[in-house]
């Protein structure tokens, strides 16, 4: 390392064993050493490579958009845009650098981050004129401390765990990928919110030419352990610590994977940055497993939950809790417990009609599309009872070339770790067979990485005088998706009344996707034979 004298980090030069482009194959070490020099000569700090007496054209790194990746030891990864602001600024390209020692190493990486730290964020101009954002579009929508409660979270192995033991999940999201490996064979594939690595393992199994596992948390760490760990498959995986608005990969990827659900399929806004993540990196017509989503709403009734939630509030019903009375605040804890939507297994019986689906196609979704989903909402009861709320789960469809699966959490399916969720009305109405039941489930989303829910569910006039429509009962309620109640004891045994019958659930291939909601109809051609099947 040499820092030329006369100006502070004016120039700063490391002798390199070799420097190459990521798409060249292995080429043997050059018979000269190759320097890495860090300037800011033309105002912009820059990192320019040199043997002999002379540059190395097109393998110049504008600091401003660059990242650094250790691959090894003595083997690094900068990825960055062109720094040439004379040219069509194109997607970014990968130089892999390899260093004499791993103190040299070192060395490298502590002098890139601190000519970025002193240089980048003092407002350095890029070479289109424009001032480098200190915040991505996933730091100004999100706040900070759910930002950092959500990457803790997930950058645990505990809770990794728990999702690579969801074996409807991990079984199959392996299905859908080795089923399908002619859409995998030989192409570049971006894992995005990698975690453990776990999918980016099954695209390197059905053959892809290089997988990017990009993870945000400390989990970017374990995963390059475990992807080290498994060395035939991880020579061809490169994981990038960052967010996907905002690290830059070396090429364009033919398919794009990742597990971005959550609770009611929206929950942690993760779908925003899987659509981002499609934008910024995905080939025109590339794939996305998975390619659609479906929230699945139904009227359900269920008298046991309905007391347990109103049990809740009678603590605040006491007028003499050490001479202290607590019936001024029943009413705020009991609307307090209503706004929970709840999160448990519950028993298909226990809906009112059959379900109806709102559908998220990720091909053509925009960003926006998801901070604000307005549902309206129509059944008719198939038994006369109360209703107390709105049952929803989801499915996602993996349209593969060859095989095309379902992945439902669906009641009475096999049951994953998201469950399902119900909206409780503090209301109930009630209605009889026959009956039209409509409503509005409107979802409005918060920078704490979640969601507001509005619910209203409306009975419609029902027997003589019907013809003239009105509404005869309405209840509402606005829960909070980020707050939910895990309700994880086992359901109450539920009896069929001698008037009702069975409802049938609707099994994912049985709920036909309408050419309205997808622009794909050979998505509509014919039932699914493998759909929702687990690996066997």
């Amino acid at each position: 390392m040499e820092v030329l004298a006369g100006q502070k980090h004016k120039h700063l030069e490391f002798t390199l064993v070799a420097v190459s482009e990521l798409s060249s194959p292995s080429v043997p070490p050059p018979s000269t050493p190759v320097i890495a020099r860090f300037s800011a000569d033309s105002g912009v700090a820059e990192l320019r490579f040199r043997q002999d007496s002379g540059f190395i054209d097109g393998f110049n790194v504008n600091l401003g958009t660059a990242q650094l990746f250790k691959l090894g030891p003595l083997k690094s990864l900068c990825i960055s845009g062109s720094s040439d602001s004379n040219k069509e600024k194109s997607f970014a390209r990968g130089v892999t650098v390899l260093f004499r020692n791993e103190e040299e190493s070192r060395d490298f990486h502590s002098a890139f981050e601190q000519w970025q730290n002193e240089d980048v964020t003092q407002g350095m101009h890029l070479p289109n004129g424009a001032i480098s954002d200190v915040k991505s579009k996933f730091d100004n929508k999100i706040e900070p401390s759910s930002a950092k409660m959500y990457f803790h979270y997930y950058g645990q192995l505990l809770h990794q765990q728990n999702m690579l033991q969801d074996y409807v999940r991990t079984g199959t999201y392996y299905a859908a990928v080795i089923e399908n490996r002619a859409d995998f064979t030989g192409r570049v594939v971006v894992d995005a919110g990698a975690g453990s690595g776990i999918l980016s393992l099954f695209a390197a199994q059905a053959g892809a030419k290089h997988v990017y596992a990009v993870e945000a948390s400390e989990m970017a760490e374990y995963a390059r352990k475990l992807i080290a760990g498994n060395p035939s498959l991880g020579q061809r995986i490169t994981v990038i610590k960052g967010k996907v608005e905002e690290v830059k990969l070396p090429e364009k990827a033919d398919i794009l994977i990742s597990e971005p659900m959550g609770t009611l399929l929206v929950n942690e806004r993760m779908l925003e940055s899987y659509i981002i993540a499609r934008d910024r990196f995905l080939v025109p017509k590339g794939k996305m497993f998975p390619s659609v989503g479906r929230i699945h709403m139904a009227p359900f009734s269920d008298e046991y939950l309905f007391v347990e939630i109103a049990n809740k509030t009678l603590f605040w019903q006491q007028q003499n809790y050490y001479s202290v009375d607590l019936t001024a605040l029943h009413g705020s804890a009991f609307q307090g417990y209503f706004s929970q939507p709840v999160v448990d297994a519950f028993d298909p019986r226990l809906l009112v009609s059959p379900p109806m689906s709102h559908v998220i196609d990720f091909n053509e979704a925009k960003e926006e599309d998801l901070y604000e989903i307005d549902i309206p909402l129509k059944f008719v009861a198939s038994v006369g009872t109360r209703v107390h709320g709105l049952a929803c789960w989801f499915d996602v469809l993996f349209n593969g070339s060859t095989v095309q699966r379902w992945l439902t959490t669906a009641p009475g399916a096999p049951t994953t770790h998201w469950y399902q969720i119900r909206c409780v009305l503090s209301q109930p109405i009630y209605v009889m067979t026959g009956q039209e039941i409509t409503g509005q489930l409107h979802m409005v989303a918060h920078n704490a990485q979640s969601y507001t829910i509005n619910l209203t569910l409306s009975a419609k006039m029902w027997g003589p005088g019907a013809e003239q429509g009105g509404i005869i009962q309405s209840s509402s309620c606005k829960l909070h998706l980020k707050e939910p109640y895990y309700r994880m004891s086992q359901p109450q045994p539920y009896t069929t009344a001698q008037d009702q019958q069975p409802l049938q659930l609707l099994q994912p291939q049985d709920i036909p996707i309408h050419t309205d909601d997808l622009e794909e109809p050979k998505l509509l051609q014919q039932p699914l034979e493998n759909s929702g099947a687990l690996l066997q």
